[in-house]
């Protein structure tokens, strides 16, 4: 494996931890056999590698007539995860975002904002079976749910451009005209489910994380402080997803990562990159300081701001992988949270099947993410302003510690996906290209006696709804590929988990 890393720099040391950047300049394939481990806090983590794969069609048809896709995020219904002998059965619940679209050509559809429902069931093989570690998944259309506003009118995915509208105090994206007008614009990309039945769902367009009850009807909005709402100069909302505001969320670049606590009194919320303030100017690669919030919901489900608010330094890399400087952010894409201080943070490349421009898979791997040490910016000018975090040089102010990381799962390891049948270049002999965007994940316990601090984790990715044969708010949209729905499991060591989750797995 050719492997350039320019390099994992230590800038300082933070309690026993490196703050560290990553630019991979050529492909970053995994180099080392399974398992692989990592250690944090002294604590290690565990990475077995993936058990299970399975796909569904992309023309599949969901329960209200469109193309189904587009998995932004999923989760296993608590309660639900179960197993009897070799298989575990549960209910999956996955999140679309907002539609088969093409924001270069203004072309947006009145797709309304809902939930997937599936029967998912995932059979590994004994342990005397010729095929160990080589599991299946499938994942069997069960319906869905429809998610409703405070007025029960359905959300849309039509950019609002500068439509606004007022709920509850709150100012919120609306076509005022054309698709979709006078509803809530929706760019759902994050979902976590709650003890209750409700669930919470992170949005692109206003930067809002919005809280349904168990029905999928509007019961909250969790407005993100003023350093990440989308602001003209004039400090007015700007909500449209065709370009950046003048602050705040980048365009397209919203709540992409977004779960709670396993005891369920803290929910992260994890940018897709940095904000407008905190971007190099003109550079692709400068997008790398995204923010980390950290909300209390132990006494109010949609608190005001967060108690906790970080810097986290993404990968960079060269798009081309042929050793170059990084010209692109690796975007944060899924997250899912270990304890009070510690998750799993998706970040990948822009490259795969579906991809425009064929260029090659270069960065996808999911990253154990630790805030202890990080400075808080809770309560200062970057929260309750617009304050950069950059200082001189278009770098990280010295004052700011940023939270640290560690690689921990590599999704293109080609030994590992070809026995999946996958791979990582186009037209491979007898195998698939995994696709560009990889966006959700969830654990679920292994329910294993002999060793009770295994977990899965699932992987899913976001096809964008590209199907040969696709439908959307009754017009077609068909695409020249089929870009499969497809979910990868990998089998970790997680210690401390059993303790930090609330008994909602069966």
């Amino acid at each position: 494996m050719r492997r350039l890393i320019a390099g994992i720099v230590a800038t300082a040391l933070y309690g026993g931890a490196l703050a560290q950047t990553l630019e991979v300049r050529v492909p970053d394939l995994a180099s080392t056999p399974l398992p692989r481990s990592v250690e944090t806090g002294g604590t290690t983590y565990v990475d077995q590698g993936l058990v299970a794969a399975g796909s569904l069609p992309a023309g599949s048809i969901d329960f209200l007539g469109d193309t189904l896709g587009s998995f932004s995020s999923l989760s296993i219904k608590p309660g639900t995860w179960k197993r009897e002998g070799d298989t575990y059965t549960g209910v999956l619940w996955t999140l679309p975002d907002r539609g088969r679209n093409d924001p270069e050509h203004n072309v947006f559809f009145d797709y309304r904002g809902r939930l997937h429902r599936f029967r998912f069931t995932m059979t590994l093989p004994s342990a005397d079976g010729a095929d160990l570690g080589k599991g299946t998944v499938s994942f069997a259309v069960d319906g869905g749910r429809e998610l409703r506003d405070f007025t029960g009118k359905p959300f849309t995915g039509a950019e609002p451009a500068g439509g606004l509208r007022k709920e509850h105090g709150i100012v919120l994206p609306s076509p005022e005209k054309g698709i979709g007008a006078g509803k809530i614009s929706l760019d759902a990309e994050s979902l976590q489910f709650t003890r209750d039945g409700g669930f919470y769902i992170g949005d692109e367009y206003a930067a809002n994380v919005y809280r349904f009850d168990r029905q999928g009807k509007l019961t909250g909005i969790l407005v993100p402080p003023k350093a990440v709402r989308p602001l003209d100069a004039q400090g007015r909302p700007d909500f449209t997803s065709l370009m950046p505001p003048a602050s705040g969320r980048r365009n397209n670049q919203g709540v992409e990562g977004m779960a709670l606590s396993p005891d369920g009194t803290r929910l992260f919320v994890v940018l897709q990159s940095a904000l407008v303030q905190d971007s190099a100017p003109g550079d692709a690669s400068g997008r790398t300081l995204t923010r980390v919030l950290v909300y209390d919901v132990s006494h109010s489900a949609v608190p005001k701001s967060p108690i906790g608010h970080y810097v986290v330094r993404l990968p960079s890399y060269d798009d081309t992988g042929h050793g170059g400087a990084p010209n692109r952010t690796a975007a944060q894409s899924e997250i899912r949270v270990l304890d009070d201080h510690r998750f799993l943070m998706l970040a990948r490349d822009g490259s795969g099947y579906g991809a425009d421009g064929g260029k090659p898979i270069v960065f996808k791997s999911v990253l154990l993410v630790d805030t202890t040490g990080a400075s808080n910016l809770a309560g200062t000018l970057y929260e309750t302003g617009t304050a950069s975090v950059l200082g001189e040089g278009g770098v990280l102010r010295a004052d700011i510690r940023a939270v640290t990381w560690k690689s921990f799962i590599n999704l293109i390891d080609p030994a590992d996906l070809a026995r999946f049948g996958l791979g990582i270049h186009a037209g491979e002999s007898g195998k698939a290209q995994i696709s560009e965007k990889w966006e959700a994940m969830d654990l679920v316990p292994a329910l294993d006696a002999s060793h009770p601090d295994d977990w899965f984790l699932l992987v899913g990715n976001d096809n964008d709804f590209i199907a040969k044969h696709c439908v959307m708010d009754g017009q077609r949209c068909d695409s020249d590929i089929d870009n499969d729905n497809r979910i990868l499991v990998y089998r970790l060591t997680l210690p401390g988990m059993r303790s930090n989750t609330a008994p909602h797995h069966k």
